[in-house]
């Protein structure tokens, strides 16, 4: 019986253009709200770890955390989906990315009545946790894989990459209105006091209210795709991977995927502190500045990067996203150059030297990263088999996520010591990248 339904599901094909838009924009939305939850922490983090009194390198080591988890979680859940169904791996994940994202708001108050080391160790477990919740990306694209054609997978995997970019915009944004004086303020005169309300639990609790959401969303709306399930098999971690590098199609995305992941996380883990140590940004001001780039983010991904997919080609797009992630690195670096003195007859006096590169820094890095982060998952989906897209995606997703915890502690590590070194050792690493592409 189940042979059967795989065969019929197998000749079913893709659904209808109209239904394939449904299913696409479900996911996406599910995406977009468990990604808000996200976003929300990232203004905040640098700050929290400050307030625990320790060192600038445990910036690096917490947000190497989350990655580490994911890491490990991507290609497992992916495996999964292809063998259980991609629903119930979506549903399970972002229920336990609000528990996770609880414990998280909780840290500093445990901390405080059990001392910084267990405060620390709660708030480390709680990335953990909702770090091997992050590993459901790879099942999202495993499923949009699932529902489009070749020719409309690398537009429908962009609006992932949107809904990545929405909540890049909105969260940060909530994140830094919630850690805000007058919203604390507020919030301490209406909630009862057994809630701790700090500048950094409120965006937690309200991370994990949208990861409850989408939990909601993914129960009442999401249905599980037609495809071939692949039986149920022992395959080892280690095993994913050492097929993954033997494939000759796969093996330099996996490497391109880790390297320009490596490159990106140096950045994104000393950007708000760097934003607060030359610029004098606080928590609320970065997030504005990370909305911005997110708001980009949606333009390139959900209409650009499609666009040019289909016009040039997926590899040419990716070329592009290279160069330009590699410009906006050096920019970052050079960006206290420019300086903060008010630019003579700009007729602002808040335009300075300084902004004008970081404004083009954040469209260069917006670009950069959509299209490398699209047209490697689109060429990811060509490569792979169509009862294998789940495990195809948690593979490479998870040579992302090794980037990612490995990137943070060296790069807060680097900045200590040169604030422009882990900028600037990013834009070397795509080099590499640079030149497999061409091949």
């Amino acid at each position: 019986m189940a042979s059967s339904q795989a065969a019929t599901s197998a000749q079913a094909g893709p659904a209808t253009s109209a239904e394939t838009r449904r299913r696409v924009a479900v996911v996406v939305a599910i995406v977009f709200i468990d990604l808000l939850g996200f976003g929300i922490i990232i203004p905040i983090l640098p700050f929290y770890v400050r307030s625990f009194g320790v060192s600038d390198v445990f910036i690096g080591l917490l947000a190497a955390s989350y990655s580490l988890a994911q890491f490990g979680a991507a290609p497992v859940l992916g495996r999964i989906s292809d063998e259980r169904g991609r629903r119930p791996v979506l549903m399970l994940s972002v229920g336990v990315a609000g528990i996770a994202w609880i414990l998280f708001g909780f840290a500093a108050e445990i901390g405080a009545a059990s001392g910084v080391t267990l405060g620390l160790v709660v708030l480390f477990s709680a990335r953990l946790l909702a770090g091997a919740a992050g590993g459901n990306i790879a099942t999202a694209q495993a499923y949009i894989a699932d529902v489009t054609t070749p020719e409309d997978r690398p537009g429908a995997l962009g609006l992932v990459g949107a809904a990545f970019g929405l909540g890049f915009v909105f969260g940060p944004a909530i994140g830094g209105i919630l850690a805000s004086d007058t919203v604390v303020s507020t919030a301490r005169a209406l909630l009862p006091g057994f809630v701790p309300v700090t500048p950094f639990s409120l965006p937690s609790f309200a991370a994990a209210g949208f990861s409850f959401l989408a939990l909601g969303a993914t129960a009442v709306v999401l249905k599980e795709p037609d495809r071939i399930r692949t039986p149920a098999r022992r395959v080892t971690f280690v095993a994913q991977f050492r097929t993954a590098l033997a494939d000759l199609t796969l093996r330099p995305l996996v490497v391109a995927f880790f390297l320009t992941s490596l490159a990106f996380a140096g950045m994104t883990v000393m950007f708000v502190p760097f934003l607060a140590d030359f610029f004098g940004y606080d928590a609320t001001a970065a997030a504005m500045f990370l909305a911005y780039i997110g708001a980009l983010g949606i333009i390139n991904q959900g209409i650009l990067i499609g666009w040019l997919s289909r016009k040039v080609g997926v590899r040419y797009v990716v070329r592009w996203g290279v160069v330009a992630l590699f410009l906006a690195l050096v920019l970052l670096a050079a960006s206290p150059l420019a300086g903060t003195s008010s630019l003579s007859g700009s007729g602002y006096g808040w335009v300075t030297g300084g902004l004008v590169v970081l404004v083009a820094f954040g469209a260069l890095a917006s670009f950069g990263n959509g299209a490398i982060t699209v047209g490697l998952a689109a060429l990811v989906s060509e490569g792979a088999t169509g009862d294998a897209q789940g495990a195809a995606f948690g593979v490479t997703q998870g040579a992302g996520s090794l980037g990612r915890t490995v990137g943070p502690p060296l790069a807060a590590a680097a900045y200590v010591v040169v604030y422009w070194s882990p900028f600037v050792a990013g834009a070397l690493l795509l080099v590499p990248v640079a030149l497999m592409l061409r091949r």
